[in-house]
């Protein structure tokens, strides 16, 4: 492998282009299969579990192994689901002209960020390159989906990275790129679980990168993107631009623009919110089904789920922007038939946005364009019902909506009804679109004719009824004669094939009209590439009206699909405000109430303000719905601010900047920390970024240690949540803490409530309602009983109990024993009978008749033994 000149000439042109791909598994294309070789044949055999062979080279034998070329995007799927980047490696030039080893070239790495193709990627969502890069004290993100030709680039203060974490979980990236001076910082890459790749610095300086991002868009400066004053946002764009540039090799036509963008124009949601809420997937199965966004995700298109999902993960937090997506929203729905005839239209659409992409990439085929083509002439349709809206985005999307007549017409004239998936084989472009194509499609159609003629003449002409005349690539055309018609072979056949049943010949006569059918075939199969060829060219000049067309159609879908949900499962329009109110009149949570829609959902009023209500303690048995009223509040906040209706009565929503949830904690096994510690560093971060624009959800904070350590943290929590010299943010607290509710009396702002529970005998029923007050027990051991714990453990449970409400905790705990266990079950003591036996001795010494010594060792005994009973 080391010495190129001990093999073969291929062998060392292979080894010459993994050189300079070092870092890739190299696709080596041979004939129908695409080769690996030495340390890629062995990952790629592994990986892909497919058979690993061997290949002679000089006096050694090579590793190798093969997956056929018409078969590659399964493979592919594997390895980059993998984290593998792979070289296409492919002959450019005709192996029958090559003279010597046939060139080859590396035509497109493929790595988990740069995916076009559509069957490895998902059509409802985005599959994003990101990159960062540093300029003095801010972070600069930018980030490309290459299969839409959506590119976002943002700035961020490099003293919060929690703000670039938000952006990183939300943006979900395949793959980051970031320059290899980040090595150094190994604690950038803990910042999401992605496939790392890192660049030369070069590519990540200043200059370098604002002359590739001039020079790709075709600009002067960057103020029309609106980055101009942004260095970090555009080293990590012009890095990302060269990374793309550089691994796809080609022009990427369909990176027309840059979107700038500000956090502060969204509501940040931390990777603990998202994942707490559900917002896009559940946490047990991390399923869509079962999230919000799996209630919300009724659109009939690829481009309407992706949008949808961005608006879920992002929402907005500019009143005037929220209001007009709401306004639109509105108007959809008091019509059923405009929602309808739109939703029917966009049906029959397809994803224009990755059509464009792939027309691009020079990875299309006729199929798509016949896609376009069949989007375009929707249109009109589209554009009619659209006709008598009055909102303004309604408008605007009438407006900018393009049919382009002129471009359907020609792809209309053009295109075949069913092309076939290759563009090199022809079949694609109806021969009545170009002269000359006709005339070649009627020369080869006129010459088969003729050949099913001139074998109806032979058969006549010998006496061969079983006589047939066929064609293959190898011989092309061909006279066949069974073996029991050989005697009646006339002079003028010429054997060309001796087959087990018989044989074939060729006349002069089949021979001469050959050479004119197969000549016409070739020639309107390539006058059918160059036509193809054209009409992408024709497509790729108004990029822009598509893109914008698309864009539109996307939002469309949304709009009318918020309408929709917003009928079908009877939702409200939310009242915004920006002081600071927030008033909910028969709130639903949006994902439970879809889940059991027999058992009826039970609806709750929210009242939370920034003088009396700001801080809500909510008390109330397991089970009963503390947790899921309070996610209800904030999934409503959060509809409300992506311009949804919601699920209520009546609603009335204050702007919030950021959204905080401490619910639930496990051991984090990776970092080796407790249940504990994970869930105060949540409530840690909530307390360092939280501000009085926020709405926190704290759900059981402190349980993850003793009693009254845990009490004591949480009524600190909410303490300092609750000031407003220090916080002041709207907060609701579920606990079993009663002593909390205390807080009502000692402190503004804070209202108790409680899960109302009607209790019948032994038995107890949720009532899901929140009521003002606080609860007057916990309910625990009837709620263990209904999870299905034994009755012998509840009965003893109920002993314990008693025995601990009967005592003085503070004072007199561990005076009076619990009710002692039945004698055939082995129990553990609950209080130290230890310490009584020695206060029983005490008491019986007669002091009187004890002399100094005497007394000094029964103390020592009582130390010894209190020392032993405290050690058990």
């Amino acid at each position: 492998m080391t010495f190129l000149s001990k093999v073969t000439p291929m062998l060392k042109q292979y080894l010459e282009i993994k050189k300079e791909y070092s870092e890739c598994i190299l696709f080596f294309r041979l004939g129908d299969f695409y080769e690996m070789f030495f340390e890629d044949a062995v990952t790629a055999s592994r990986e892909l579990e497919i058979v690993l062979t061997s290949r002679e080279s000089g006096k050694e034998r090579i590793p190798m192994c093969g997956v056929p070329y018409h078969s590659v995007t399964g493979y592919l799927a594997k390895l980059l689901s993998k984290g593998y980047k792979v070289a296409i490696c492919e002959q450019v030039e005709d192996p029958k002209l090559a003279k010597g080893i046939v060139k080859r070239e590396v035509i497109r790495v493929i790595t988990p960020g740069t995916i076009i193709e559509e069957q490895l990627l998902k059509e409802k969502r985005n599959n994003y390159l990101a990159a960062i890069a540093e300029n003095g004290a801010a972070i600069g993100l930018a980030y490309v989906d290459l299969s839409t030709g959506e590119f976002k680039t943002t700035e961020l203060p490099k003293s919060q990275p929690q703000l670039l974490t938000a952006e990183l979980t939300r943006i979900g990236p395949a793959e980051l790129y970031l320059s290899e001076s980040w090595k150094k910082e190994p604690q950038w890459e803990k910042l999401i679980e992605t496939t790392v790749t890192y660049g030369p610095e070069n590519d990540f300086e200043f200059d370098n990168t604002y002359r590739c991002l001039t020079e790709h868009f075709k600009i002067q400066n960057l103020h029309g993107f609106g980055c101009e004053e942004l260095p970090a946002a555009i080293k990590a764009s012009g890095a990302l631009l060269n990374y793309l540039i550089t691994t796809q090799k080609h022009a990427l036509l369909h990176l027309r623009r840059i979107t700038s963008y500000q956090t502060g124009e969204f509501m940040t949601l931390d990777s603990a919110t998202r994942r707490n809420l559900e917002l896009t997937r559940t946490i047990r199965s991390g399923e869509v089904n079962g999230s919000l966004l799996g209630v919300l995700d009724l659109t009939v298109t690829s481009m309407g789920a992706r949008l949808l999902r961005s608006w879920v993960e992002q929402p907005l937090t500019r009143l005037e922007a929220i209001r007009e997506r709401q306004a639109a929203v509105a108007e959809f729905t008091l019509s059923l038939e405009k929602r309808e005839l739109i939703r029917e239209y966009l049906k029959q659409t397809y994803d224009l946005q990755r059509i464009i992409s792939k027309l691009a990439s020079n990875s299309a085929n006729a199929r798509d364009l016949l896609a376009l083509k069949q989007t375009l002439s929707i249109i009109p349709g589209i554009k009619e019902v659209l006709e008598s809206v009055k909102e303004i985005k309604n408008r605007t999307i009438a407006a900018e909506l393009d049919p382009l007549p002129e471009l359907t017409g020609i792809l209309e004239a053009a295109l075949k009804e069913d092309p076939p998936l290759t563009i090199k084989d022809g079949g694609m472009i109806k021969p009545s679109y170009h002269p000359e194509l006709e005339k070649l499609v009627n020369a080869a159609a006129q010459g088969k004719q003729w050949v099913a003629e001139l074998e109806s003449r032979e058969r006549e002409r010998t006496g061969i009824k079983s006589l047939k005349i066929g064609f293959n690539q190898v011989f092309g055309y061909y006279i066949e004669i069974t073996k029991a018609n050989l005697n009646l072979v006339p002079p003028d056949y010429v054997r060309k094939q001796t087959l087990a049943n018989g044989e074939r010949y060729i006349n002069q006569t089949l021979k001469e009209y050959e050479d004119l059918i197969l000549n016409a075939h070739e020639k309107s199969v390539a006058l059918e590439y160059q036509i193809f060829t054209e009409l992408r060219e024709l497509v790729l000049k108004v990029i822009d009206n598509i893109q914008k067309t698309a864009a539109c159609l996307a939002e469309l879908d949304v709009l009318v699909t918020l309408a929709e949900v917003a009928v079908r499962y009877n939702y409200v329009r939310p009242v915004l405000n920006d002081n600071g109110k927030i008033m909910i009149i028969d709130g639903r949570h949006p994902v439970v109430e879809r889940m059991f829609p027999s058992s009826g959902f039970v609806p709750n009023d929210t009242i939370m303000d920034p003088q009396d209500n700001r801080c809500l303690i909510i008390t109330g048995p397991n089970m009963a719905g503390k947790s899921t009223y309070m996610r209800q509040v904030a999934l409503i906040v959060i509809l409300a601010h992506l311009g949804s209706f919601v699920p209520a009565k009546q609603a009335e929503i204050s702007l919030v900047d950021r959204v905080f949830t401490r619910v639930g904690a496990s051991d984090d096994l990776a970092t080796g920390q407790s249940t504990f510690m994970v869930e105060m560093n949540e409530v840690a971060y909530i307390l360092n970024h939280a501000s009085a624009d926020s709405l926190v959800i704290l759900d059981e904070i402190g349980r993850g240690t003793s009693t009254f350590d845990g009490l004591s943290i949480a009524w600190a929590v909410v303490e300092y949540i609750n000031n407003q010299n220090r916080i002041g943010c709207k907060t609701l607290v579920a606990t079993h803490y009663h002593e909390l509710t205390e807080l009502e009396t000692k402190l503004s702002g804070i209202k108790n409530y409680h899960v109302a529970v009607q209790r019948v005998g032994e038995e107890i029923n949720f009532l899901r309602k929140i009521a003002p007050g606080k609860t007057d027990r916990s309910y625990g051991i009837e709620v263990a009983r209904l999870a299905g714990l034994p009755s012998e453990i509840t009965d003893r449970a109920k002993e314990i109990l008693k025995t601990l409400e009967q005592q003085d905790q503070k004072a007199e705990f561990g005076k009076e024993a619990a009710p002692v266990a039945e004698e055939n079950v082995r129990q553990l003591s609950l209080f130290p009978l230890e310490q009584e036996m020695i206060l029983k001795d005490l008491l019986e010494i007669n002091l009187a008749s004890t002399t100094p010594l005497q007394a000094l060792n029964l103390l020592y005994q009582f130390q010894q033994k209190l020392l032993s009973s405290l050690q058990e």
